[in-house]
């Protein structure tokens, strides 16, 4: 017997089941996540919001194995079939590949061949040759011949003649053998550990599938391949590119299959020179070829998919994380600027809050070249407003326009401005969406990607979760796998990192109000338009004036708003306001109020908190709220910093191996990291490049966003290919390093922290320094292996 799902459960996450059984409680009773997570630890014991969802994910699929386990007990003992061997067996089922296989022989199904061969009276043939394979089968056959005969409303053919027979008794025993649950998990076992996956390129799709020639003659052990190559290998096959055969390393078509034997060694089939030997072998082969392997390469090839998928969507979730959760540059004013050669360049400013103050489009470029006249109008904007940040979106023409920025500010010393690239991705796919119809009506579609952009610098999660997360361009793989798992598991990333944040309540769009626990589209919807009619929330109680904004909705929502210089100073911390009698108690005996206590955290350090425990408040909500106390709604994101792009390095024709530029992560996949390095074209750092030492995964090194410093390794300019690394120059010989022991990347240093760090700049009131021109090292292209490992993870990208 198994043990009860909240037991298999805890044992899977290292938990306690009295920790689970109150976490399914809480998720039963409709608590969000983010709810959870941040407070009902008491009842979860701490575990955080990735293991929440991890546990909801996998507390559905153990609810629909027991659900389907009494179908299936239900199913087998009407048939009169259900014996205390097999039910022990079923309940004792702990997959649901497992439970069907032992389902399947008494799956109701459809007449197949070996039924039609039964209603013939063909079984006891089939019996006696497989129990006594001294005998003839021939001989045998003749003693079930029979003529055409009626099954219900059904004519039967009969058995007309001997090969008739040996065939039907041929059915019987494949069909046997094929549902043998004992037998076909022994076989997936063995192709899943050491069966190799073979691709071949499709006759005649060798110039078209040129993407795919990495795998034109390939072969790997299925259990090894990575997510990204097996997503590739399956794009391929889906492509009509590849085609792909799952083997046992010794089988050929000279030589029978190991599963053969293992089939013939269940059943006591073996060749000993006896009549029924040969007709046994056959029925082995054709079970073996016609049925089973079809099927296990179907299942063990979907599993692979599985798991690459699986991972795909891991990686895109740590890499939206990560996006959404890079520094902001604050509310300053802001002006945008969307690139752009014939079409112009794009201007939008806002204020601190985000609101558009002023747009237009100006032509430096080619056609018009109108260079003089778009930077008189770009200072004049930059000096109404007093624009203290310019954001500039890094794809067409966005070096040229950072150039022409860099022009005006030599012209006009007192634009003080600073400068910052900042990726565009999605922000077209919001421009023609309805919220930017909806929020920006009197706007034409191609300025508002320009607000988008500008807006983006400000504050990149409260404009991100304006887009489709598919659409941000952080995925690995992101089309080859299930769009509904894809969107399921990146909305849980969004709504985590929107709650851990937190939203102020009376600055949020609908968008940003939307992923706040507990409320819905509808709801966000209904506070700004309460907002509007009666001006800013004092406090967030007043949110229970919205209309279908009940109790059980705030209480899942407000510790996750902020009302800042509203009636109640709490308000604009996590503390949620049930347990605002709480931090009343400890302020009053400290004799301070909340303004106070933040100007003396010292005295809050020092508080005992188990004296505030109590039956309903326990010491981890108590120590939340003392945190909170010494620093009220504190911005888990980082600093805000920048990268500075090499003058002079614009295209890919301006890169040259060995030489050392600065640059910003956009992407991080399992086989490397992309950096931006102000060529219009990502370079890939190989994860064998990442570092000097052995690195297991790239996230341990790199997050998107991050700033790095990176030397060129290799270009190849007609492929537009741009190969990196991070390792320092003494590092460049290939490392063989084991993992190290509780190496763990976001603690360790950074490459390239050293002198040139220095070089970068903060958006905090201070202008960009320029970088000085460094002389490109004398450093050769990679060749050999390395190479070789760089080519091929930059094609796996395509």
């Amino acid at each position: 017997m198994l043990p009860s799902v909240t037991e298999r459960i805890a044992t899977e996450l290292g938990a306690r089941p009295a920790q689970i059984e109150a976490t399914v409680a809480l998720l039963d009773a409709g608590d969000t996540v983010p709810f959870i997570a941040r407070y009902r630890k008491e009842a979860t014991g701490g575990l955080d919001d990735v293991q929440l969802r991890t546990l909801a994910v996998r507390l559905e699929y153990l609810r629909e194995l027991e659900d389907r386990r009494r179908t299936v007990l239900d199913s087998v003992a009407e048939q009169g079939k259900l014996t205390p061997e097999l039910e022990a067996a079923l309940r004792g089922a702990d997959t649901k590949q497992r439970l069907e296989d032992l389902y399947l022989p008494y799956r109701p199904r459809r007449r197949t061949r070996a039924q039609i061969a039964r209603e013939a009276g063909l079984e006891p043939l089939a019996e006696r040759l497989l129990a006594e394979p001294g005998r003839d089968p021939a001989q045998e056959a003749e003693a079930f011949l029979r003529p055409p005969f009626k099954v219900g409303e059904d004519e039967h053919p009969g058995v007309p003649d001997v090969g008739a027979a040996l065939e039907g008794a041929r059915w019987i025993l494949m069909e046997r053998f094929a549902e043998d649950a004992e037998l076909i998990g022994t076989l997936r076992t063995l192709l899943a550990e050491e069966g190799l996956l073979h691709a071949r390129v499709v006759e005649g799709k060798e110039e078209p599938g040129a993407k795919f020639r990495d795998y034109f003659a390939y072969s790997e052990r299925i259990a090894a391949i990575p997510s990204h190559r097996a997503l590739a290998l399956l794009r391929g096959r889906a492509e009509d590119v590849l085609r792909l055969e799952l083997k046992l390393p010794e089988q050929s078509e000279q030589v029978a299959s190991p599963c053969e034997a293992r089939i013939a060694a269940r059943f006591g089939i073996e060749d000993r020179g006896r009549p029924g030997d040969p007709w046994l072998a056959e029925v082995v082969r054709l079970c073996w070829r016609a049925k089973l392997a079809f099927q296990l390469e179907t299942e063990l090839i979907g599993a692979l998919r599985q798991r690459a998928e699986d991972e795909a969507i891991r990686v895109f979730g740590r890499n939206l994380e990560a996006l959404l959760l890079s520094a902001p540059a604050g509310a300053r004013p802001t002006l945008g600027l969307d690139p752009g050669i014939r079409t112009g360049v794009k201007v939008a400013v806002v204020d601190a809050t985000g609101k558009v103050l002023a747009t237009d489009t100006v032509y430096p470029f080619e056609p018009r070249r109108d260079r003089d006249g778009a930077i008189a109008r770009i200072v004049a904007l930059a000096k109404t407003h007093g624009v203290e940040l310019v954001a500039i979106g890094n794809g067409t023409a966005s070096r040229e326009t950072e150039r022409l920025l860099a022009d005006a500010r030599a012209r006009h010393p007192e634009l003080e401005a600073l400068p910052v690239m900042v990726s565009e991705a999605g922000a077209s796919v919001y421009s023609a969406s309805e919220l930017a119809s909806r929020e920006l009506p009197d706007l034409d579609v191609s300025l508002r990607g320009a607000v988008s952009i500008a807006r983006r610098l400000q504050d990149p999660l409260a404009e991100l979760v304006k887009i489709d997360p598919k659409s941000i361009g952080v995925g690995q793989y992101q089309h080859d796998v299930g769009q509904t798992r894809l969107a399921r598991a990146l909305e849980g990333v969004v709504e985590d990192c929107v709650n851990r944040v937190g939203v102020d309540l009376n600055t949020a769009s609908p968008a940003l109000l939307a992923r706040v626990a507990g409320l819905t589209p509808g709801l966000a919807e209904n506070i700004v338009a309460e907002r509007d009619r009666r001006g800013a929330f004092p406090s967030r109680r007043a949110l229970l004036d919205v209309p279908r904004l009940g109790p059980r909705t705030f209480e899942q929502a407000a510790g996750f708003l902020r009302v800042r210089d509203g009636d109640e100073p709490l308000d604009a911390s996590a503390v949620h306001p049930e347990a605002y009698p709480v931090a009343a108690r400890i302020l009053e005996d400290l004799g301070l109020d909340a303004a106070g206590a933040m100007r003396m955290p010292e005295r809050l350090r020092a508080v005992d908190a188990s004296r505030y425990v109590d039956e309903r408040f326990g010491l981890p909500t108590v120590q939340d709220i003392l945190a909170e106390l010494e620093k009220p709604g504190r911005d888990p994101r980082p600093e805000f910093r920048t990268a500075a792009f090499r003058e002079g390095v614009e295209t890919l024709a301006d890169l040259v191996p060995g030489m050392r530029l600065e640059g910003a992560v956009t992407n991080v996949t399992n086989f490397g990291a992309f950096v931006d390095v102000g060529v219009h074209q990502d370079g890939l750092v190989h994860i064998s490049q990442l570092a000097d030492r052995f690195v297991k995964d790239p996230h341990e090194v790199v997050r998107p966003g991050q700033v790095v410093q990176v030397r060129v390794l290799e270009v190849d300019v007609p492929r537009r290919r741009i190969a990196l690394t991070m390792r320092s120059a003494e590092g460049d010989a290939p490392r063989t390093d084991a993992p190290r022991e509780g190496a763990r990347g976001r603690g360790a240093s950074t490459p390239g922290r050293g002198r040139e760090a220095r070089d970068r700049s903060s958006a905090r009131g201070t202008r960009a320094t320029p970088r000085a021109e460094r002389r490109p090292s004398e450093a050769p292209a990679p060749t050999g292996a390395m190479a070789d490992a760089l080519r091929r993870a930059l094609r796996e990208d395509d």
